[in-house]
């Protein structure tokens, strides 16, 4: 039995193991028995085995043929596949680099939309500015009337001090003139004392 080594050694010699070396040599092996044949009889019978062999090894050769175009655009089918995958792939990183930006540029969004969220909730607990102009000018109505009531109160206050200014120097006046009024009594009271001496000597 042929060992393993010859077995491979005879498929790659043979192609694809159709049998074309086995028919290549039975050729060779026809033609030198129709070159040494004797009869006519046996070399027409030579002539039609190798034409049979003929036969066989073109048939053979149209189907290797056949089957080698059939690989061809095979290659070429699957290199065009290939090629679709690698654009297949290339659309999908592309794909995938842009859901990375639109994801980032959504949770700014997000974001910004939570800090809009937030100063609007600080907002809502203030007036708003038609409100706080109102208030503002009926603040500025009282701080105006405070103004009039303080200048009318400031008046007062003068006309006091200077009625309270006058009533010191009435009593001061008074005062004086009780003073002056006590000493001439008293004045007066010594020299009727004095004559009252005068008319006991």
């Amino acid at each position: 039995f042929p060992s393993d080594e010859v077995i491979r050694k005879r498929l790659l010699i043979d192609g694809d193991g159709a049998g074309d070396d086995r028919r290549i040599n039975l050729l060779v092996k026809s033609f030198i028995k129709w070159c040494n044949s004797g009869s006519q009889e046996e070399g027409y019978s030579q002539y039609q085995r190798m034409l049979s062999t003929l036969s066989q090894c073109e048939f053979s050769m149209g189907k290797t043929l056949l089957v080698y175009d059939m690989n061809l655009r095979e290659m070429e089918n699957y290199e065009k596949i290939y090629k679709d995958i690698e654009n297949s792939i290339a659309a999908a990183h592309e794909k995938i680099s842009e859901c990375k930006k639109q994801i980032l540029q959504a949770k700014r969004i997000r974001k910004n939309r939570q800090e809009y969220d937030a100063l609007a909730k600080v907002i809502q607990h203030h007036p708003d500015r038609h409100e706080t102009l109102k208030q503002l000018e009926a603040l500025g109505k009282e701080l105006q009337n405070l103004s009039h009531i303080k200048e009318n109160v400031e008046d007062k206050l003068e006309l006091r001090r200077k009625q309270f200014h006058v009533l010191l120097s009435t009593i001061h006046e008074l005062q004086q003139t009780l003073e002056n009024d006590e000493k001439l009594s008293e004045a007066e009271e010594s020299q009727e004392t004095q004559m009252e001496a005068e008319a006991k000597q």
